[in-house]
């Protein structure tokens, strides 16, 4: 049942109820088609609620009319005609007249009627529907939302933005820009970096700026444009401190320790304000570490401080006197002495009521600390066929490496034997564990990462020449100190004799079984007594790449051997058998700096201060 007509032609259909005359219709159907055959695709009109209907189908060339018959299903015989659209002014009054008779429908009868007009329309025109319906449906929330009075929820969900995005935003309108400056977002994302990473909390702390940050709005606070500003020279220092570590540029400062009898710092261990270090000559020396005076010597140990880690509240030693000594950490005065081991303690390490040590004896001791004066040895772990060298725990397992060329894991809430990492062909002189990851240095001359759940070894990273003496990783990192000489990071530091290196690398560190790490948090990087001479390599966290281009090779510092390395995103500072500390401070570096051939030496800006008008 179809009217024949040219392909050329537009058709244009109209459906009228039987007995209602033009424009008093309910409805309108517009189809392109090259056939008027759309009777049988439009189907009953008793879906319409319509008894009878009449179907005019118009040609907009000179065509002759034309007429089908097609039969409904609940009445009589439809009619399509065709003929030539009415005058605009006709149409105009017809689609008035629907409108209004649309508009007095309730909403679930006008979403319905609308439903089947769509059903009827062809694919063309559904396009040009949802081309008219899709800006509709979108909505501009963040200016919305404050006209609603829900300020607040406009600013959380852009506080959730990077900086590159919250730039993008501001350029969006006037209202998005407001929300962001009235919400201070530049201030939160600040807040948020100064939180989750250390260098950008380091440096709020250095440059003062943290004054201005984590403060209600009721107090007096400068305006967002100043955290605006704020951002990009926090981007610029923390990339001059990156360049400073790569290019060597650095300032050094040296604490003489001026032992009187036996020479050599063993061991440190520092924070913002202090430095305190283990000596060979039985002593510890706690130093202001901006002035670096010596602020406190403790003594009591009868031989010398090999290992040591202190918190708020106490310092705990370990000696070749074989005891272990509590120290008050603001008075010095001793708390509590540990008589256990047979010979010397070589390391230990304390954390929320739980300290291990280990010892020259082959045995590792679990102790409960209630307290400083209230340490209760719970459990001696024997199964080590050597000195136990290293020891490092935490709330699931404790691991411990020995001479005797083995890693052990051992259970921390019940102190069982769990498993023997195997894979050094010789003895174990340095490790770090974190979460699953268990870094080890050996004199095997070679660094191996374990997965502590399966006991597998993930990598075997080659360079030095000579014994692993320490180990350290983080997040950014693997450090590595050896006797075959120092490289640093991206490049190697050598001021030491047989110089000192510690190492950087810039790779992302994700899990580990796809020859990637994971890695937390930072240690101290130490080298245990009676090395030589210490050198560090780095690996490039995800792919264990080593990096070794040499830095400062033709000057030296430290006169002899280096004993212990701690480092963190700002400085380096070691210790050595010729009785200094050295630190190597890479944020604060004079102008005048020059490093092999490099150029001139940056520091930071030092402070961002806001003046109120």
């Amino acid at each position: 049942m179809t009217a024949q007509t040219s392909r050329s032609a537009r058709r244009i259909v109209r459906v009228y109820p039987v007995g209602v005359h033009p424009p008093s219709c309910v409805a309108h159907l517009w189809q392109t088609h090259p056939r008027v055959g759309i009777g049988a695709k439009l189907g009953a009109y008793g879906d319409l609620g319509l008894n009878t209907s009449v179907m005019e189908a118009q040609n907009e060339d000179d065509s002759p009319k034309k007429t089908t018959v097609f039969q409904t299903t609940n009445g009589p015989s439809s009619v399509i005609v065709s003929r030539k659209r009415p005058s605009e002014g006709n149409y105009e009054k017809e689609k008035d007249v629907c409108i209004k008779f649309f508009d007095q429908w309730s909403e679930s009868d006008q979403v319905e009627f609308v439903e089947h007009l769509i059903s009827r329309m062809c694919h063309y025109q559904h396009g040009h529907i949802n081309s008219y319906l899709k800006p509709m449906l979108q909505r501009d929330f963040i200016t919305a939302l404050p006209a609603q009075g829900l300020d607040h929820i406009a600013e959380n969900i852009l506080s959730f933005l990077d900086a590159r995005s919250l730039c993008a935003a501001e350029l969006v309108c006037k209202e998005w820009q407001r929300v962001i400056s009235e919400g201070m977002l530049w201030k939160k994302l600040i807040e948020r970096m100064v939180r989750t990473d250390p260098l950008w909390k380091g440096l709020s702390e250095r440059h003062q700026w943290e004054k201005y940050l984590f403060k209600n709005r009721t107090t007096e606070i400068p305006p967002n444009s100043y955290y605006r500003s704020l951002y990009p020279k926090i981007i610029q220092d923390i990339e001059t401190i990156e360049a400073n570590w790569r290019c060597g540029r650095h300032n050094l400062q040296r604490i003489q320790c001026r032992s009187e009898n036996s020479k050599g710092v063993y061991c440190l261990q520092y924070d913002d304000d202090k430095i305190i270090s283990g000596l060979r000559d039985n002593s510890i020396k706690i130093w202001d570490k901006q002035t670096l005076e010596c602020l406190k010597i403790l003594t009591g140990h009868t031989g010398s401080v090999l290992c040591l880690q202190y918190d708020e509240r106490v310092i705990v030693t370990g000696s070749s006197d074989s005891t272990v000594r509590v120290w008050d950490v603001n008075t010095g005065e001793v708390l509590n002495t540990l008589i256990h081991h047979n010979e010397a303690v070589l390391h230990l390490r304390f954390c929320n009521g739980l300290m291990v040590t280990c010892s020259k004896d082959r045995s590792i001791a679990v102790w409960d600390m209630a307290s400083p004066t209230d340490i209760s040895l719970r459990r001696v772990l024997v199964g080590h066929r050597a000195a136990v060298n290293v020891v490092d725990f935490d709330d699931k397992y404790i691991v411990s490496a020995s001479g005797d060329r083995t890693i052990k894991v051992w259970s921390t809430s019940t102190c069982e034997f769990v498993r023997t990492l195997n894979g050094h062909k010789r003895g174990i002189a340095c490790l770090q564990y974190r979460d699953r990851l268990v870094v080890s240095g050996s004199s095997d001359n070679t660094i191996r990462l374990w997965d502590i759940e399966c006991g597998a070894c993930l990598r075997v990273l080659e360079g030095h020449e000579e014994l692993v003496r320490c180990i350290r990783f983080d997040n950014k990192r693997i450090v590595s100190g050896a006797y075959d000489g120092l490289r640093c990071g991206f490049q190697p530091l050598q001021r030491h004799y047989m110089p000192v290196v510690v190492c950087l690398s810039a790779a992302p560190a994700y899990l580990i079984y796809s020859r990637t790490l994971l890695v937390n948090s930072l240690y101290d990087l130490g080298v245990l007594p009676g090395s030589r001479r210490t050198s560090g390599r780095s690996y490039r966290c995800g792919e264990g790449h080593l990096l070794t281009s040499p830095l400062l090779p033709d000057t030296q510092e430290h006169s002899g051997r280096v004993f212990r390395l701690q480092f963190d995103e700002f400085q380096i500072i070691s210790s050595s058998h010729d009785d200094t500390i050295l630190i190597w401070d890479f944020l604060n570096v004079s102008p005048n700096i020059a490093s092999n051939g490099q150029n001139e030496g940056r520091s930071p800006s030092r402070t961002y201060t806001y003046i109120s008008r």
